[in-house]
Protein backbone atom coordinates (compact mmCIF):
# COMPACT_ATOMS: atom_id res chain seq x y z
CA UNK A 1 0.00 0.00 0.00
CA UNK A 2 1.41 3.38 -1.04
CA UNK A 3 1.61 5.88 1.80
CA UNK A 4 1.60 9.64 1.45
CA UNK A 5 4.76 10.99 3.06
CA UNK A 6 5.51 14.68 3.49
CA UNK A 7 8.18 14.42 0.77
CA UNK A 8 5.73 12.91 -1.72
CA UNK A 9 3.13 15.49 -0.81
CA UNK A 10 5.58 18.36 -1.36
CA UNK A 11 6.72 16.93 -4.69
CA UNK A 12 3.13 16.74 -5.87
CA UNK A 13 2.38 20.27 -4.69
CA UNK A 14 5.34 21.56 -6.70
CA UNK A 15 4.09 19.70 -9.78
CA UNK A 16 0.53 20.91 -9.18
CA UNK A 17 1.77 24.47 -8.78
CA UNK A 18 3.58 24.23 -12.12
CA UNK A 19 0.43 22.88 -13.80
CA UNK A 20 -1.58 25.76 -12.33
CA UNK A 21 1.02 28.28 -13.48
CA UNK A 22 0.96 26.91 -17.03
CA UNK A 23 -2.84 27.00 -17.04
CA UNK A 24 -2.98 30.59 -15.77
CA UNK A 25 -0.52 31.68 -18.46
CA UNK A 26 -2.30 29.78 -21.25
CA UNK A 27 -5.72 31.06 -20.19
CA UNK A 28 -4.63 34.70 -20.15
CA UNK A 29 -2.23 34.91 -23.12
CA UNK A 30 -4.21 35.02 -26.39
CA UNK A 31 -1.47 33.36 -28.45
CA UNK A 32 -1.50 30.36 -26.08
CA UNK A 33 -5.27 29.78 -26.05
CA UNK A 34 -4.92 26.47 -27.92
CA UNK A 35 -2.76 25.06 -25.11
CA UNK A 36 -5.49 26.10 -22.64
CA UNK A 37 -7.57 23.14 -23.89
CA UNK A 38 -4.88 20.82 -22.50
CA UNK A 39 -3.62 22.73 -19.47
CA UNK A 40 -7.04 23.18 -17.84
CA UNK A 41 -8.00 19.45 -17.83
CA UNK A 42 -4.48 18.67 -16.56
CA UNK A 43 -5.43 20.20 -13.19
CA UNK A 44 -8.07 17.57 -12.38
CA UNK A 45 -6.22 14.77 -14.14
CA UNK A 46 -3.23 15.34 -11.84
CA UNK A 47 -5.51 15.34 -8.77
CA UNK A 48 -7.20 12.12 -9.90
CA UNK A 49 -3.86 10.36 -10.35
CA UNK A 50 -2.58 11.68 -7.01
CA UNK A 51 -5.72 10.74 -5.08
CA UNK A 52 -5.85 7.22 -6.50
CA UNK A 53 -2.18 6.65 -5.71
CA UNK A 54 -2.74 7.21 -1.97
CA UNK A 55 -6.45 6.49 -1.31
CA UNK A 56 -6.11 2.88 -0.13
CA UNK A 57 -6.47 3.66 3.60
CA UNK A 58 -9.85 5.33 3.02
CA UNK A 59 -13.12 3.43 3.15
CA UNK A 60 -14.46 2.28 -0.21
CA UNK A 61 -17.44 4.62 -0.13
CA UNK A 62 -15.22 7.66 0.35
CA UNK A 63 -12.92 6.52 -2.45
CA UNK A 64 -15.82 6.14 -4.88
CA UNK A 65 -17.46 9.45 -3.98
CA UNK A 66 -14.18 11.35 -4.25
CA UNK A 67 -13.44 9.82 -7.63
CA UNK A 68 -16.91 10.74 -8.86
CA UNK A 69 -16.46 14.31 -7.59
CA UNK A 70 -13.11 14.68 -9.32
CA UNK A 71 -14.26 13.08 -12.59
CA UNK A 72 -17.38 15.25 -12.69
CA UNK A 73 -15.22 18.32 -12.01
CA UNK A 74 -13.00 17.31 -14.93
CA UNK A 75 -16.05 16.94 -17.18
CA UNK A 76 -17.27 20.33 -15.98
CA UNK A 77 -13.92 21.94 -16.76
CA UNK A 78 -13.94 20.48 -20.28
CA UNK A 79 -17.52 21.57 -20.99
CA UNK A 80 -16.84 25.11 -19.76
CA UNK A 81 -13.93 25.35 -22.19
CA UNK A 82 -16.57 25.47 -24.92
CA UNK A 83 -19.16 27.67 -23.18
CA UNK A 84 -18.84 30.35 -25.88
CA UNK A 85 -19.97 27.79 -28.48
CA UNK A 86 -23.41 27.60 -26.91
CA UNK A 87 -25.38 27.85 -23.69
CA UNK A 88 -25.75 24.06 -23.45
CA UNK A 89 -22.04 23.75 -22.71
CA UNK A 90 -22.40 26.14 -19.77
CA UNK A 91 -25.49 24.32 -18.47
CA UNK A 92 -23.71 20.98 -18.83
CA UNK A 93 -20.69 22.32 -16.94
CA UNK A 94 -22.94 23.74 -14.24
CA UNK A 95 -24.73 20.39 -13.88
CA UNK A 96 -21.45 18.49 -13.68
CA UNK A 97 -20.14 20.70 -10.91
CA UNK A 98 -23.48 20.63 -9.10
CA UNK A 99 -23.34 16.82 -8.90
CA UNK A 100 -19.63 16.98 -8.00
CA UNK A 101 -20.51 19.20 -5.03
CA UNK A 102 -23.18 16.71 -3.96
CA UNK A 103 -20.50 14.00 -3.98
CA UNK A 104 -18.31 16.21 -1.77
CA UNK A 105 -21.28 16.80 0.55
CA UNK A 106 -21.71 13.02 0.94
CA UNK A 107 -17.98 12.62 1.65
CA UNK A 108 -18.02 15.34 4.30
CA UNK A 109 -21.17 13.97 5.97
CA UNK A 110 -19.35 10.69 6.62
CA UNK A 111 -17.31 12.61 9.19
CA UNK A 112 -20.16 14.73 10.52
CA UNK A 113 -19.63 15.86 14.08
CA UNK A 114 -21.51 18.24 16.38
CA UNK A 115 -23.95 20.35 14.32
CA UNK A 116 -25.23 22.45 17.23
CA UNK A 117 -22.50 25.06 16.80
CA UNK A 118 -23.10 25.48 13.05
CA UNK A 119 -25.99 27.97 13.29
CA UNK A 120 -23.96 31.16 12.96
CA UNK A 121 -21.95 29.81 10.04
CA UNK A 122 -25.16 28.65 8.31
CA UNK A 123 -26.72 32.11 8.70
CA UNK A 124 -23.53 33.79 7.45
CA UNK A 125 -23.35 31.61 4.32
CA UNK A 126 -27.05 32.11 3.58
CA UNK A 127 -26.63 35.89 3.86
CA UNK A 128 -23.57 35.70 1.61
CA UNK A 129 -25.47 33.64 -0.95
CA UNK A 130 -28.47 35.96 -0.76
CA UNK A 131 -26.39 39.07 -1.45
CA UNK A 132 -24.61 37.38 -4.35
CA UNK A 133 -27.86 36.14 -5.88
CA UNK A 134 -29.42 39.61 -5.55
CA UNK A 135 -26.43 41.08 -7.42
CA UNK A 136 -26.65 38.73 -10.39
CA UNK A 137 -30.37 37.81 -10.61
CA UNK A 138 -31.37 40.45 -13.17
CA UNK A 139 -28.97 39.00 -15.75
CA UNK A 140 -29.70 35.31 -15.19
CA UNK A 141 -32.88 35.11 -17.30
CA UNK A 142 -33.64 31.42 -18.06
CA UNK A 143 -30.62 30.37 -15.96
CA UNK A 144 -32.15 31.72 -12.73
CA UNK A 145 -33.39 28.36 -11.40
CA UNK A 146 -30.25 26.34 -12.34
CA UNK A 147 -27.96 28.96 -10.83
CA UNK A 148 -30.11 29.22 -7.68
CA UNK A 149 -30.00 25.43 -7.22
CA UNK A 150 -26.24 25.43 -7.79
CA UNK A 151 -25.77 28.13 -5.16
CA UNK A 152 -27.80 26.15 -2.63
CA UNK A 153 -25.70 23.06 -3.25
CA UNK A 154 -22.35 24.83 -2.87
CA UNK A 155 -23.57 26.54 0.32
CA UNK A 156 -24.53 23.08 1.58
CA UNK A 157 -21.07 21.83 0.65
CA UNK A 158 -19.44 24.61 2.69
CA UNK A 159 -21.67 23.91 5.68
CA UNK A 160 -21.02 20.16 5.64
CA UNK A 161 -17.29 20.95 5.51
CA UNK A 162 -17.80 23.15 8.59
CA UNK A 163 -19.43 20.35 10.63
CA UNK A 164 -16.94 17.71 9.45
CA UNK A 165 -14.97 17.02 12.63
CA UNK A 166 -15.63 13.42 13.73
CA UNK A 167 -12.42 11.44 14.23
CA UNK A 168 -10.21 13.57 12.00
CA UNK A 169 -7.07 15.61 12.56
CA UNK A 170 -7.14 19.38 12.78
CA UNK A 171 -5.06 19.60 9.61
CA UNK A 172 -7.52 17.42 7.69
CA UNK A 173 -10.41 19.56 8.93
CA UNK A 174 -8.71 22.84 8.02
CA UNK A 175 -7.68 21.66 4.55
CA UNK A 176 -11.20 20.59 3.62
CA UNK A 177 -12.91 23.57 5.25
CA UNK A 178 -10.71 26.16 3.57
CA UNK A 179 -10.94 24.21 0.32
CA UNK A 180 -14.73 24.53 0.50
CA UNK A 181 -14.45 28.26 1.21
CA UNK A 182 -12.11 28.75 -1.75
CA UNK A 183 -14.64 26.88 -3.91
CA UNK A 184 -17.30 29.35 -2.79
CA UNK A 185 -15.01 32.27 -3.61
CA UNK A 186 -14.11 30.85 -7.03
CA UNK A 187 -17.73 30.24 -8.00
CA UNK A 188 -18.73 33.66 -6.67
CA UNK A 189 -16.08 35.35 -8.80
CA UNK A 190 -17.24 33.35 -11.82
CA UNK A 191 -20.85 34.37 -11.21
CA UNK A 192 -20.00 38.06 -10.78
CA UNK A 193 -17.74 38.00 -13.84
CA UNK A 194 -20.43 36.39 -16.02
CA UNK A 195 -23.63 37.95 -14.74
CA UNK A 196 -22.77 41.25 -13.03
CA UNK A 197 -19.63 42.98 -14.27
CA UNK A 198 -16.25 42.00 -15.62
CA UNK A 199 -13.53 41.51 -12.98
CA UNK A 200 -9.99 42.67 -13.86
CA UNK A 201 -7.86 39.53 -14.35
CA UNK A 202 -11.02 37.57 -13.59
CA UNK A 203 -9.85 34.30 -15.17
CA UNK A 204 -6.67 34.40 -13.10
CA UNK A 205 -8.52 34.84 -9.78
CA UNK A 206 -11.23 32.30 -10.66
CA UNK A 207 -8.79 29.55 -11.65
CA UNK A 208 -6.34 30.29 -8.82
CA UNK A 209 -9.01 29.91 -6.14
CA UNK A 210 -10.53 26.92 -7.95
CA UNK A 211 -7.24 25.03 -8.14
CA UNK A 212 -6.49 25.82 -4.50
CA UNK A 213 -9.97 24.60 -3.51
CA UNK A 214 -9.64 21.26 -5.26
CA UNK A 215 -6.14 20.44 -4.03
CA UNK A 216 -6.98 21.37 -0.42
CA UNK A 217 -10.07 19.14 -0.42
CA UNK A 218 -8.13 16.20 -1.89
CA UNK A 219 -5.30 16.58 0.62
CA UNK A 220 -7.72 17.02 3.51
CA UNK A 221 -9.66 13.87 2.68
CA UNK A 222 -6.46 11.86 2.20
CA UNK A 223 -5.34 12.97 5.66
CA UNK A 224 -8.64 12.42 7.45
CA UNK A 225 -7.76 8.97 8.85
CA UNK A 226 -4.25 10.02 9.86
CA UNK A 227 -4.49 11.69 13.26
CA UNK A 228 -0.87 12.90 13.42
CA UNK A 229 -0.57 14.38 9.93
Amino acid sequence: MATLSKTKENKFLILFGLIMLVELICANVPTLKAAHYFSKPAILISLLVFFNAYKQHLEKGTQSLMNMALILSLIGDILLLFEKEGELFFIGGLASFLIAHIMYVLVFLKKKGNVKKSGIFLIATLLYGGVLFYMIKNNLKELMIPVFLYMMVILTMANTAFIRNKGISKRSYNYVFFGALFFMVSDSLLAVNMFYKSIPLGELWIMSTYGLAQVLIVLGVLKQNKQLR
